[in-house]
């Protein structure tokens, strides 16, 4: 698989992850990617990317607990084989994952960038390309990233996915045969 194989959201995501460290965009753009099918023979490698940005985004802010918990998960599912097809070294992925998830469970655990194991290096060189393009620097120090990218949750409009999350409560309490509550005056 050659670099122009790779699809446009995975090189989007290595740009960002590695040019802005907007690890919360990083999710959003694999995310999307990732529930549109595309490409599904891959589904497990494109959620495996997701878990990654969202540990890196958790363990930037101090959030162990959620960080280890999902890297070890990610250590999990990441499949060797189908990430050597992608371009990144699958077997020392795996093994980064583990141990990054060790180390963010010892008593003086810190931030620190993780690098992909990048193999390819026609993916390495069009995701160095498109970061250029995005107006980035090749591996920005992530802790340099600024705080607006760093707590970016906390400034994002939560409106649609609070409307969804009640949706999705009022559905489950109909099939359970609970009346939804009369909210008129």
């Amino acid at each position: 698989m050659s670099a122009i194989e790779y699809p446009p959201a995975y090189i989007d995501y290595l740009a960002e992850y590695y040019g802005s460290r907007d690890y919360f965009e990083c999710h959003e753009i694999m995310e999307e990617f990732w529930k549109e099918n595309e490409w599904p023979e891959y589904r497990t490698c494109w959620l495996v990317l997701i878990r990654i940005a969202v540990c890196q985004y958790h363990s930037r802010r101090g959030n162990w607990t959620g960080a280890i918990k999902l890297m070890g998960k990610a250590a999990d599912e990441a499949e060797p084989a189908l990430f050597d097809r992608l371009g990144i070294d699958g077997g020392e992925l795996a093994g980064l994952l583990r141990r990054t998830a060790r180390e963010w469970g010892e008593p003086d655990a810190s931030y620190r960038d993780i690098d992909l194991p990048i193999r390819d290096e026609r993916l390495l060189s069009t995701a160095k390309q498109r970061c250029l393009e995005l107006g980035y620097t090749w591996n920005l120090p992530g802790l340099e990233a600024g705080e607006e990218v760093i707590h970016r949750h906390l400034t994002r409009d939560r409106e649609e996915v609070v409307l969804a999350r009640a949706e999705s409560a009022r559905r489950k309490a109909l099939s359970r045969g609970i009346r939804e509550p009369d909210t008129r005056p």
